[in-house]
């Protein structure tokens, strides 16, 4: 039997909820679609690791900022923002 690869998918807080509501319906779609798209791969082509664990993707003008843990193949959402300076402060 195929032991599963996949990871599970998080947010830190109702907050990072309420960012992915506030989106446009379109662009909610997409970071939901890319945020479930985690589970099997949780460092696609394009993420860039802002520092120890922490990654970012990009969604059009929207980032989605996120903790790796491989121990517990668990992924955390922390941020969905759209790009700004702002956007990186307090990683």
């Amino acid at each position: 039997m195929k032991k599963s690869l996949t990871y599970k998918v998080e947010t830190v807080a109702c907050r990072v909820e309420k960012q992915i509501l506030k989106l446009p319906r379109e662009e909610r779609n997409r970071v939901a679609k890319k945020i479930l798209q985690l589970e099997n791969e949780p460092r696609p082509v394009g993420a860039v690791k802002l520092k120890d664990d922490i990654y970012r993707i990009r969604i059009g003008k929207y980032r989605v900022i996120y903790e790796v843990d491989d121990r517990k193949r668990l992924v955390v959402i922390t941020k969905v923002a759209r790009r700004m300076e702002a956007t990186y402060k307090r990683i």
